[in-house]
């Protein structure tokens, strides 16, 4: 079974010959497989009489066709947007005191899901306009049967948390207290401020909060609903991996007597967080499939594997991959530069003291550490934006920084804004290893302005990898990003440290990223808006152990896979692990 996608902002029939009509074979016999309408408009291809060559796609100019052999499992989808449109099959399942989990790349239908869920949008199996009868009779004997059956009845009231917290200032004006007291249906609006410490903005106005604080507001309105189903669309964005954990905490109580629904890419975050977990795959903007739930151990590392065995499915040609140890440090890095300790003191009363540490060739550091400790501020020093109170810095490298929250500035292509920042762009280094990784050719006529958040993301990288510096620093590259994404971008950067022998830096909150990528880390603790402390760069292991054990938490290493999971409180490893002292590098069991 093969469908056939049109991506219909990319297919200018007027600025075109009808290539993909005029070279097909089927065409030239006389079949209608490609056919234009009269008085003009964008093609038709018939999925029935489709052959699959591959003739309209390499010859369309805008790359706009997509044909796809699905699965031969795949019938009927559960909803298609119309002819030559996204396609969605399978749907979660949710269920009152669970929290089910959809693992799966931006782009593949999680939001379709969420709307036929909510009563929304009706779903079509591909036939027109959907009726709920016909949905009825479709999910008969099944749990979504009685699911639905409460949707009909208008017994089902759902509260959404959206995933682009940064445009809740463009809808909203006005005080957070204003926006968060609309939504206290529960009654439980201040134990959700105190426990997400919203006090101190709750009087500010919602366009003066950070991206970080405008999380922690969406997902105390989304909780302070009083609702029978909750949707929570990436809650680790802009928080530290305090926030994250609290967050989490939060959510599993609400799931005590109500069904949630939770779309996360901190796979550590997901692990600890679900009970169950939909695999979701397919082709981003074409279609998607949500799998049957499985245990969320069973299906993240399925997912991370990349081969789905009850489906018989692969949906990765490479497994993401973990390191069971520590990278070693190598004694015989050069020395790119080595700084003393220097402390800095603003006026509101917060300061940062830095110990002395030296920086290494072509290694990538991580730096971790809660939000509103001096990370920012160790950076712009390091970069010689900001001057120390105390210490002496005399930095002779170049640094280029991507910094946290990125607003596009300009209207213009990513090809050209690219292009404008180095003469790097048109490398072909630069093309196959940083570009081509990142996927950045399908944005590169679209505006800056145009681009969704992940999306501004990449070329965020990609900017910053783009110009000629010493050092790379890059602050929370993983936000937006699903992943698969990450996985690549963590790639991406470590190869190019290697291959360039530059020094890269980066700010991150996703464990599996900062462990995938880091050789070295820089830990920083202290009190946020107040005090904090850089230590100097030490071990992966060294460094993690300090980290956790500030989080009260510790991790073990998945059999399977290697990949970091959190350890239960107070179970069997949990204990064994505090006593020792080992937080995060065990043994694998």
């Amino acid at each position: 079974m093969r469908i056939a996608i049109l991506n219909k902002d990319r297919c200018q029939p007027r600025r075109c010959s009808h290539e993909c009509e005029k070279y097909c074979p089927r065409v030239r016999t006389g079949d209608e497989t490609i056919v234009f309408p009269e008085g003009g408009g964008k093609p038709l291809i018939s999925e029935e009489l489709c052959v699959g060559c591959g003739i309209c796609i390499n010859r369309c100019p805008f790359d706009a066709i997509m044909i796809i052999g699905l699965p031969e499992e795949l019938t009927a989808p559960t909803h298609r947007y119309g002819p030559n449109a996204f396609a969605l099959y399978g749907l979660p399942v949710p269920q009152a005191g669970r929290v089910t989990g959809i693992l799966g790349p931006n782009g593949i239908g999680k939001s379709t899901a969420v709307q036929i869920l909510s009563g929304t949008l009706v779903p079509n199996f591909g036939e027109g306009t959907g009726n709920w009868e016909k949905v009825l009779q479709h999910y008969s004997g099944t749990a979504l049967y009685d699911y639905f059956s409460e949707v009909i009845d208008g017994n089902i009231k759902v509260s959404q948390k959206p995933q682009y917290v940064d445009m809740i200032p463009k809808a909203f004006k006005g005080k957070t207290s204003e926006l968060l007291d609309k939504t206290d249906e529960r009654g439980v609006l201040s134990e959700l401020i105190e426990r997400l410490g919203l006090t101190p903005v709750i009087d500010r106005n919602i366009t003066e909060l950070s991206g970080g604080e405008l999380q922690r507001v969406a997902i105390a309105a989304c909780a302070a609903r009083d609702a029978d189903f909750y949707f929570f669309d990436e809650i680790s964005p802009y928080l530290d991996i305090y926030q994250r954990i609290n967050s989490a905490q939060l959510i599993q109580e609400i799931s005590k007597d109500k069904a949630v629904l939770v779309v996360e890419h901190d796979l550590a975050i997901l692990d600890m967080l679900a009970d169950v977990v939909h695999v979701a795959y397919g082709q981003p903007g074409a279609y998607g499939v949500i799998t049957y739930p499985k245990g969320v151990r069973i299906g993240i590392n399925q997912y991370l594997k990349g081969y789905l065995p009850e489906e018989n499915v692969r949906i990765r040609p490479e497994a993401i991959k973990f390191e069971v140890h520590p990278p070693r440090v190598e004694t015989d890095i050069e020395t790119l530069v080595d700084y003393e300790g220097f402390s800095k003191k603003y006026g509101n009363g917060f300061a940062l003291e830095s110990e002395n540490g030296s920086l290494k060739q072509g290694e990538v550091l991580g730096i971790v550490g809660p939000n509103g400790i001096g990370k920012s501020t160790f950076v712009k020093i390091l970069a010689g934006e900001i001057n120390p109170d105390e210490g002496k810095l005399d930095l002779t490298i170049t640094i280029s920084y991507k910094p946290q929250y990125i607003k596009p500035d300009v209207t213009m292509p990513v090809q050209y804004f690219l292009r404008g920042i180095s003469r790097k762009f048109d490398t072909s280094y630069f093309q196959s290893e940083v570009a081509k990784p990142l996927n950045l050719e399908p944005l590169y006529e679209r505006n800056l302005t145009d681009l969704s958040g992940g999306e501004l993301q990449r070329v965020a990288i990609a900017a910053c990898l783009c110009r000629d510096a010493d050092m790379y620093i890059l602050d929370e590259p993983s936000a937006h990003l699903d992943v698969e994404q990450r996985s690549m971008t963590t790639k991406v950067i470590k190869r190019f440290a290697e291959n360039s022998g530059k020094t890269a830096m980066v700010v991150d909150h996703d464990i599996y990223m900062i462990d995938m990528l880091s050789e070295r880390l820089i830990v920083f603790e202290g009190e946020p808006a107040v005090y904090g402390k850089a230590h100097q760069p030490s071990s992966m292991q060294d460094g993690m152990n300090r980290f956790l054990a500030n989080l009260h938490i510790t991790f073990r290493r998945d059999e399977d896979t290697s990949r970091p999971r959190v350890n239960k409180p107070d179970s069997r490893l949990d204990r064994e692990q505090k006593a020792s002292g080992e937080y995060y590098y065990h043994n694998i069991e």
